[in-house]
């Protein structure tokens, strides 16, 4: 059983793309108040949606569902940032609370 090349590469691509879902998953559950758990998820689902259709892109070859992933990908792209920026923008406005180092020592 051999793999070719392109399915190697899809391969390292999803393993990649893993890494990062769980690392927004781990910032999720472990980082201490909504804004910076807001970070984590946004950068890491983003780019481990970049990184996993590459890698679908790059197993399937060029065709229309190829094409349809890339278009996926891309309102991902666009839509996951701005939605980020207004929940994070919406929470400030409403007097949701940031986290401080004092709240640390509160503790």
């Amino acid at each position: 059983m051999s793999l070719a090349i392109n399915e190697i590469i899809a391969v390292v691509l999803l393993v990649a793309s893993l890494f990062f879902f769980l690392a927004s998953a781990i910032g999720l559950l472990r980082l201490p108040d909504f804004y910076t758990r807001l970070h984590a998820s946004g950068n890491s689902e983003t780019l481990g949606l970049m990184l996993a259709c590459l890698g679908l892109v790059i197993y399937e070859g060029p065709n229309l569902l190829s094409v349809k992933m890339v278009i996926v990908f891309l309102l991902v792209f666009l839509a996951n940032p701005i939605g980020t920026h207004i929940l994070a923008k919406a929470a400030l406005k409403s007097g949701h609370p940031v986290w401080t180092l004092k709240d640390k020592e509160e503790e």
